[in-house]
């Protein structure tokens, strides 16, 4: 058990979460800065905490399968089916994906939280730059 490892696991979490959430929060989204930070943070405490707990590689693995699966509730929450159309499917990926990254934190993978961190910027912010300029899946331009 090393406490400063662990703060640094927690701490790249929070960066990581603040990064993604930041772009949300500035795009007025549901799951913004705060949201984005906790999902990271907790995502990363449970995998710290199921790596101290667990006595072979099954447990660790079991605890992290609760992790997706929880965090599929809170997707669920944030997709909205509104006058035919669904709302909310990005920020519904946005939170599973934080999640992967705060796990990835939690396990000790720092480039791969980092590099995901990265990829998930230019999508988020990138690839909105394409759908507003060729249009939305289904023929509809956001104004």
């Amino acid at each position: 058990m090393n406490l400063t490892s662990d703060i640094s696991a927690i701490l790249l979490a929070v960066c990581c979460g603040a990064i993604i959430g930041l772009e949300r929060q500035i795009k007025h989204k549901p799951a913004g800065l705060r949201t984005n930070v906790l999902i990271c943070l907790g995502a990363a405490v449970f995998t710290i905490i199921s790596g101290r707990m667990a006595g072979d590689k099954d447990s660790i693995t079991r605890i992290a399968a609760q992790i997706v699966t929880g965090v599929g509730f809170l997707g669920a929450g944030a997709v909205i089916q509104d006058r035919g159309g669904i709302h909310g499917l990005t920020t519904a990926a946005t939170i599973w994906l934080v999640s992967s990254i705060g796990m990835a934190c939690g396990a000790k993978l720092y480039q791969l939280a980092g590099v995901s961190t990265l990829i998930a910027i230019v999508v988020l912010v990138g690839l909105g730059h394409l759908e507003k300029t060729f249009g939305r899946p289904g023929g509809k331009r956001e104004p």
